[in-house]
C-alpha cells in the first residue's frame, strides 16, 4: 500500500496532511469561515456542530467503491479495498489531533482570529470522518470512534453506503450516520456513480434497509446534480422509505475541485431549485422543512427528532 511521492505531493500541495499509511486531515472551508469570519457551517446551524472545533479527517484517503462524477476529490489512485500495513485506531486519532494542531498554527497570529476561538480550535469537540474516500473499508472504524468517544468527541460518519457489513458489525456506531444517495434508481447509480465493484446498487439498498436498526441518529443526503439525478422525488422518496432517517438532506452539486473536468456551472443547481425539491420530497415523505442554509444550497427535512447534538 505504498504511497508514491507523486501522490504524496499532489495531496500535500492540496492541503493535506497525511497520517500513517491511508489516513489524512485536511482543514475544512467552513473552520477557516468560522476562525477568520466567524461564519460557522450548515452542520452548525442544523446540528449544533461547532465548525471551528471539527476535526476533518477520513481513515481510507485512497480507498473508495465509486468515482461519483460530482466528486471534487483526486480520484487518479483509488483502492477498493485495504490491505498492508493497517493502522491501530488509537494512533490515527492522536496523529490526526497532531496534525489538525500544526495546520491551526498559523492562524494563532492572524488579527482576526480571536485568541479564544483558535484555543478551542485546537482542542476538537468533533470528529468528521469525511474528507475523502469511503471510511468503511478501514476495518477497524468501530475502534476509532470508540476513541473518539473515549475523549468525549461527538462524529459524523459520511458513507456511500456499498460496505453494509462493516455498519452491521459496529459496536460503537458514530454519533451521526450520513448515507449518500445520489441516484433515484440502478441506472442513473450506475451513470453518475460509477461504481468500482459488483453489485454496489444490492450493497446500497442493503445499507438502507439496515438504517432502521441502527441505534444512532441517521440522515440520508441527496447530492444533486441539475440534468442528472435532480428530480425523481418519489424514486428517491421510496429509497428513503426503507431507511427511515432522523433526517433528509437535499445538498445541492457544487462546482469544484476535480469535478469540473466532468461536470459544468449548468450541472449546478440553484438554491430555489433544491428549496423546490425539497418542498416536493416533504409532501411524498411526510417529513417537514426544519431549516435550510441558501450558501450551501441545502435543506433539511426532519419527522420531529432532536436536532441538536451535545
Amino acid at each position: 500500500m505504498g504511497i508514491s511521492s507523486d501522490i504524496r505531493k499532489l495531496l500535500e500541495d492540496q492541503r493535506y496532511a497525511l497520517v500513517g499509511e491511508h489516513s489524512a486531515v485536511k482543514l475544512c472551508h467552513w473552520l477557516r469561515k468560522s476562525l477568520l469570519e466567524d461564519k460557522p457551517c450548515y452542520k452548525h446551524t442544523f446540528y449544533g456542530i461547532e465548525s471551528h472545533r471539527c476535526l476533518q479527517m477520513t481513515p481510507a484517503v485512497f480507498h473508495c467503491t465509486q468515482k461519483c462524477l460530482y466528486c471534487w476529490r483526486y480520484q487518479g489512485f483509488t483502492l477498493t479495498e485495504m490491505s498492508g500495513t493497517v493502522d491501530e485506531p488509537s494512533d490515527i486519532l492522536q496523529q490526526c489531533l497532531d496534525a489538525q494542531y500544526r495546520l491551526l498554527t498559523g492562524y494563532k497570529g492572524d488579527e482576526r482570529v480571536s485568541s479564544k476561538k483558535w484555543r478551542e480550535a485546537i482542542e476538537p469537540k468533533h470528529v468528521a470522518c469525511s474528507l475523502t474516500g469511503e471510511p468503511t473499508l478501514y476495518p477497524f472504524l468501530s475502534d476509532f470512534f470508540e476513541e473518539c468517544h473515549k475523549r468525549g468527541m461527538t462524529t459524523f460518519l459520511v458513507t456511500n453506503g456499498t460496505v453494509p457489513e462493516a455498519l452491521e458489525k459496529m459496536d460503537t456506531l458514530p454519533t451521526q450516520l450520513y448515507v449518500t444517495v445520489a441516484a433515484p434508481n440502478e441506472d442513473i447509480y450506475k451513470k453518475i456513480c460509477c461504481p468500482l465493484i459488483p453489485h454496489a446498487w444490492e450493497k446500497l439498498n442493503a445499507t438502507l434497509e439496515l438504517m432502521p436498526s441502527l441505534d444512532t441518529r441517521t440522515v440520508i443526503r441527496h447530492t444533486l446534480v441539475k440534468g442528472w439525478n435532480l428530480g425523481y422525488e418519489t424514486e428517491y422518496a421510496k429509497l428513503d422509505e426503507k431507511a427511515h432517517p432522523w433526517f433528509i438532506e437535499p445538498k445541492g452539486y457544487m462546482f469544484l475541485g476535480y469535478s469540473r473536468q466532468r461536470m459544468t456551472m449548468e450541472h449546478m443547481p440553484s438554491h430555489e431549485e433544491i428549496r423546490a425539491f425539497a418542498e416536493r420530497m416533504a409532501s411524498v415523505t411526510g417529513y417537514t422543512i426544519e431549516s435550510e442554509r441558501r450558501d450551501s444550497r441545502v435543506v433539511l427535512l426532519g419527522r420531529g427528532k432532536e436536532r441538536f447534538i451535545t
